[in-house]
């Protein structure tokens, strides 16, 4: 019969120390709602309502992902006159989303972190909003 040895805590220099939400077994980290992208922390989950400003399909050759930018406002008819602050979402495993298209109103959440100097949450916890772009499908333009 194999003896039972007591766990020793393991020590790691390079950990951030243990905040109050991770010392209680089973304790969830807050979600911080913000208002506008410009509020947004450098890091932590977050909940926020925007509207898709644009989306990228990869190359059938690359692993499968969708990303999608969200910005606070729809642009104006005949575009931006200046950046304006906007966060990515990526969808790991997925070529499309349904409903999600350049326009659609989205509330979305999920743990923010910098990727590349941009705002990044991967697959995010999304429901999508009534409003402009509200999910339908691009109309084909006529031939010209």
């Amino acid at each position: 019969m194999p003896k039972e040895r007591a766990a020793k805590p393991r020590k790691n220099a390079g950990s951030p120390p243990a905040t109050a939400a991770e010392d209680q077994p089973g304790a969830v980290a807050r979600t911080q709602s913000v208002g506008s992208l410009a509020q947004l922390p450098q890091r932590g989950h977050i909940s926020h309502r925007g509207f898709v400003e644009s989306i990228t399909i990869l190359p059938a050759q690359q692993a499968p992902m969708f990303a999608v930018s969200v910005v606070d406002r729809p642009a104006p008819p005949g575009g931006r006159r200046a950046a304006v602050p906007h966060l990515r979402l990526i969808f790991v495993g997925q070529r499309r989303v349904p409903g999600i298209w350049a326009g659609t109103r989205l509330r979305y959440e999920g743990m923010v972190a910098p990727i590349d100097g941009v705002p990044t949450i991967y697959n995010p916890r999304y429901e999508i909003l009534p409003g402009r772009g509200s999910g339908a499908e691009p109309k084909p333009r006529p031939a010209a």
